[in-house]
């Protein structure tokens, strides 16, 4: 959904509240796609400053299923964020990115609410996501939840320096 912020500039102090729906349905993040189970409107409060500068003010609501970074199960993770923006309508695309304030979310006139939302997921994306303190993973040879199963996979990494003596062992061993 854009907004289209040229209405804005009719007169300074001109404030604007927006209530937009998010659509996108899925979030994009650099390590895979999440989907967005639960959303609520973005609320946008969008004043003109005077001299085509604007301030952004507003929240999102929204929840993403992630997988655990141990066991991959999905885990629903609720974001609340604030959104806190400032916008010079004066400056070029090519002097944002000079001052590495790069806007995507704004082209031209329009404001791009999904991308605006994107961007503010992902300076708050978790470094890891655990479905709980105590979560044991998965199995590194048979794949099995180790949280729900036990496997009998032979766990004990041996230094290679014994192997001729493991072989002399199972030699011995008894059947």
């Amino acid at each position: 959904m854009q907004i289209n912020l040229s209405e804005l500039f009719t007169r300074e102090g001109k404030e604007k509240t927006y209530t937009q729906d998010i659509e996108m349905k899925q979030f994009q993040a650099p390590d895979g796609v999440y989907e967005i189970v639960e959303k609520e409107p973005v609320v946008l409060t969008i004043r003109h400053l005077g001299d085509r500068k604007l301030e952004l003010n507003g929240t999102v609501k929204l929840s993403l299923l992630i997988p655990c970074s141990r066991c991959l199960t999905p885990v629903k993770i609720d974001f609340s964020l604030d959104i806190e923006a400032s916008l010079d309508m004066n400056q070029t695309e090519e002097e944002r990115a000079e001052e590495l304030d790069e806007q995507p979310y704004v082209s031209g006139y329009y404001l791009d609410v999904d991308q605006l939302v994107r961007n503010e997921l992902l300076l708050n994306l978790p470094m890891k996501v655990l479905c709980n303190e105590n979560c044991k993973g998965i199995c590194n040879r048979c794949g099995a939840n180790l949280n729900f199963e036990s496997c009998s996979c032979d766990r004990g990494s041996l230094d290679p320096r014994m192997s001729v003596i493991q072989d002399i062992f199972k030699q011995f061993k008894e059947v």
